[in-house]
């Protein structure tokens, strides 16, 4: 009988150290609150292993095989992952952390959508922030069924992009960040910014076209609203713009610092050299402030502007050309003293 009892006794305290290694396993802290990176992605084709290897690369866990214990006693295998990008800062238990997976409570991501001379470059850029390939976002973009809901052209289709900060989720995919491109599209384009277009006698294609333009003279916010003027001056009396970007976007060759006469000779109509009125599309993707300088120009009667011989980015203003032409031959020799011959 003793022995019988002292038996039990062991069972018991076998079941009960058992029991609480279990209960420690599943509701005891395993997140190292030290680790300095406690984002996980999971993709689609991710198994457990693969998880559990990169939560243990990132020295996430403090016991993996308390991490592996938990996920089986919670029938959590490959069949339960959702792909994602997932923030741990808040699952202490291994319960926590696999209850989070399971339900692919995945953490938003500030998508930043701004710059890029090209649709091209702007999908590179949205494409490194998620989990597509910007060929693929691309492909979505360039459908027939897309330009033709966006009324866009290829040139214009990057009109139809508002920069800004946008909060997605690292799996989104393209069909889906298209369709939220374009609803914040619609929501900036208020009926009181296509009342202040129509003004203009621009459309939001042309004004967007425009503010590319004025983005790429300065990156001075102050001077976005005077530049526009001048431009729309210009537009008003039938001058071309000459607009020293349109001809670098013209050539392709974006390292050009000083426009020369062979590059005015290019027939691509977006040198506003050779083509009156403003080019088929953007030259690049406008700032807000670019977008605000346009829509709300300063009333003036400057038809030309130069930069400054300095390294300030800012510009000299002229009503007329030879006053014009003063600032730009003083300007041609400071560049020629700093040896910057194209």
């Amino acid at each position: 009988m003793k022995s019988y009892r002292t038996l039990l006794l062991i069972l018991l305290g076998v079941i009960i150290i058992v029991g609480y290694q279990g209960y420690q396993a599943i509701w005891g802290q395993n997140l190292n609150t030290e680790a300095e990176d406690k984002v996980i992605y999971i993709s689609d084709d991710a198994s457990l292993s693969e998880v559990i290897d990169s939560l243990s690369h990132k020295q996430l866990l403090l016991s993996a095989s308390k991490f592996q214990l938990t996920a089986k006693a919670m029938r959590f295998s490959d069949s339960s992952l959702k792909p994602g990008r997932y923030d741990l800062s808040n699952t202490l238990t291994n319960r926590a952390i696999i209850s989070k997976l399971r339900l692919g409570q995945q953490d938003a991501i500030n998508v930043i959508i701004n710059g890029g001379r090209t649709i091209e470059e702007v999908c590179d850029n949205i494409a490194e922030q998620l989990s597509f390939t910007s060929d693929e976002l691309l492909g979505v973009l360039k459908s027939s069924d897309r330009m033709d809901q966006w009324q866009a052209t290829p040139q214009t289709l990057i009109s139809k992009i508002v920069p800004d900060t946008y909060q997605m989720y690292w799996s989104s995919t393209p069909a889906k960040v298209a369709d939220r491109i374009y609803k914040e599209y619609q929501k900036y384009w208020t009926s009181d910014r296509i009342k202040q277009a129509t003004a203009l006698n621009l459309t939001p294609d042309e004004v967007m076209i425009l503010a590319s333009i004025v983005d790429k003279e300065s990156n001075k916010s102050d001077e976005h609203p005077i530049i526009a003027g001048v431009y729309l001056n210009r537009l008003k009396r039938g001058m071309l713009l000459q607009a020293d970007p349109t001809v670098v976007f013209a050539n392709g060759d974006f390292t050009i610092r000083r426009v020369l006469n062979k590059h005015l000779r290019s027939q691509s109509p977006y040198n506003t050299y050779v083509h009156a009125g403003l080019p088929p599309g953007p030259i690049c993707l406008p700032s807000k402030s670019a977008i605000n300088g346009v829509l709300n120009p300063k009333q003036h009667r400057y038809l030309y502007f130069c930069a400054q011989p300095n390294y300030s980015g800012r510009h000299n203003f002229s009503n007329t050309l030879t006053q014009h032409n003063n600032y730009a031959n003083t300007y041609r020799r400071w560049l020629s003293k700093q040896g910057i011959k194209r």
